[in-house]
């Protein structure tokens, strides 16, 4: 064997050892989207099954409540059929419907001095705020995975490599700009 072809096989696999590196971290990134969601996917669960619990506990006491209770329910519905189509935009929508109409529950509760002193009512509203507390800290770690995942398929030389395997970009988990401002409680009670 010469020189040259020495150097022309360390070279070439050296270019393999480096797509094979990019390879995995691609996989990798891949991977940690899915297990991000996982996260997600395990807290709204939970909150799906803690959902009914609350409206009956509320139906107790809310008769004159039932639109609210509805909205909480068609809400939980449209969570649950987003998420199983992992469907990032119209989980982002459905998610921001039910936190307003768990809102709008929360605070007509307020009206209700026996609801709020009910043990069940105080502990499913302090379990699903829980739960809400802990959705918003992984989908933010969700969103900065799908974040990691995008950016580097788009790099060269990753670009490549993410064109050839088909290695595509993720959505981010958004929810609309209502749920980022503050709830009106007095025009809850008008």
């Amino acid at each position: 064997m010469d020189m040259t072809s020495i150097i022309t096989l360390v070279i070439a696999a050296f270019l393999l050892m480096y797509a094979v590196t990019l390879y995995n971290g691609l996989v990798n990134l891949k991977h940690a989207v899915s297990k991000h969601f996982a996260n997600i996917d395990v807290l709204l669960k939970q909150r799906h099954d803690e959902l009914p619990k609350l409206v009956e506990t509320c139906k107790q006491y809310m008769q004159y409540e039932q639109q609210t209770l509805e909205n909480v329910i068609n809400a939980r519905s449209m969570v649950a059929k987003a998420q199983g189509k992992r469907d990032m935009k119209a989980l982002g929508e459905a998610e921001t419907t039910l936190r307003a109409g768990l809102g709008n529950l929360f605070a007509l509760a307020e009206n209700y001095p026996d609801l709020k002193a009910d043990d069940s009512f105080q502990h499913l509203q302090q379990r699903i705020s829980g739960l809400e507390n802990s959705i918003a800290d992984r989908r933010e770690s969700y969103n900065e995975a799908v974040n990691n995942n995008n950016v580097r398929i788009e790099q060269f030389p990753d670009v490549i490599i993410a064109r050839f395997m088909n290695f595509g970009a993720f959505d981010l988990l958004e929810f609309r700009e209502e749920e980022l401002t503050d709830v009106d409680i007095k025009s809850l009670f008008n």
